[in-house]
């Protein structure tokens, strides 16, 4: 039995500029923190010859080319997986599509385990680089990178984004008790929205194509917003996060007329009258989670509670991808 977990993230700073249509034209630049919230893949052997495949639906096929969800049949492809007696099952603490790139996390979870069932030994950099080719290179996925590094690095981690794509990777150069206000500062709230990242990344996917003038000056925008993010929690300045983040969002709407909707506005506003210095939704938009950095925490709390969100609290997570059971 093989248990792998990988973390889910937030996006402080900089999101957006990690797809390949932008930074492959400017060179892009994201601040993203894994949380204590994971994606769960188990494997194990069994005396069915066929592969057992659980997530939301359940699969049964004698080929691996049978399978038909994508990533898992990408992944047993990739990594020339020919046993066929297996059993392998998802499960995560958040539902997907809700901006906390479960994607890339659940893609990191499973080619980790895939690696551990073979006794691979595998490094990070590895793992996020063919959880990115299954996801860009053989799915098409008009996503970025972030998601997938940030699931196999764990951490409060900074990623420049080459224009030949190669990917930097650094810790944020924080002090402890930054980090520590930090993750006491910043709050979570469920909107009950889900969507589809890809649609909404696929409009400004498009536009960055075509060099469309707008959307490129918004993304360079919001790559100095991430520099700023950085520059002002490697000096202490955590408060400067929330000022920089209600920038940010105002800046995020522009790029697609999916990014927000009228309730989320609301919410937005009534956070900010009652303890929230900035926020913004987390991942593509269109719903998900608001993320706050609050001044008066007890006060956000009881104003989006009566708003009729639901806070998820978390703490940040130093581990990445890892296995957590090899029996």
């Amino acid at each position: 039995m093989i248990i792998c977990r990988s973390p889910l993230r937030i996006s402080l700073g900089g999101g957006g500029t990690d797809l390949p249509s932008y930074y492959e034209r400017r060179g892009g630049f994201v601040l993203s923190a894994a949380i204590d919230k994971y994606v769960y893949i188990t494997l194990h052997d069994t005396f069915d010859e066929n592969l057992i495949i659980k997530y939301s639906k359940l699969e049964k096929v004698s080929r691996r080319e049978e399978i038909r969800h994508d990533i898992i049949r990408e992944a047993f492809l990739l990594l020339d997986v020919q046993q066929r007696n297996l059993e392998l099952a998802s499960m995560a603490d958040i539902p997907a599509g809700t901006g906390l790139g479960s994607s890339g996390s659940f893609t990191t979870a499973l080619l980790k385990a895939l690696h551990a069932h073979r006794k691979d030994v595998i490094s990070p950099r590895q793992l996020a680089d063919e959880a990115v080719e299954i996801e860009l290179g053989r799915l098409k996925e008009p996503i970025g990178k972030q998601d997938q590094y940030i699931a196999s690095f764990g951490g409060v981690t900074c990623f420049e984004f080459r224009k030949d794509a190669r990917v930097d990777v650094a810790p944020l150069r924080a002090t402890q008790e930054t980090l520590f206000n930090l993750e006491d500062d910043l709050l979570l709230f469920f909107t009950g929205y889900s969507r589809s990242a890809s649609d909404i990344l696929r409009e400004q996917d498009d536009k960055t194509k075509v060099d469309e003038a707008a959307m490129l000056e918004n993304l360079d925008f919001v790559k100095e917003l991430g520099l700023r993010t950085k520059a002002a929690l490697e000096g202490g300045r955590v408060r400067e996060l929330g000022e920089i983040m209600d920038v940010h969002w105002k800046r995020k709407k522009q790029r697609s007329g999916g990014m927000t909707n009228p309730r989320i506005d609301e919410w937005y506003e009534i956070a900010r009258r009652n303890g929230a210095l900035g926020g913004k939704l987390v991942g593509a938009g269109g719903g998900g989670f608001l993320l706050f950095l609050a001044e008066d925490k007890a006060r956000l709390r009881d104003a989006m509670h009566k708003g009729g969100l639901k806070e998820v609290r978390f703490r940040f997570d130093y581990e990445g991808s890892k296995v957590v059971v090899q029996a």
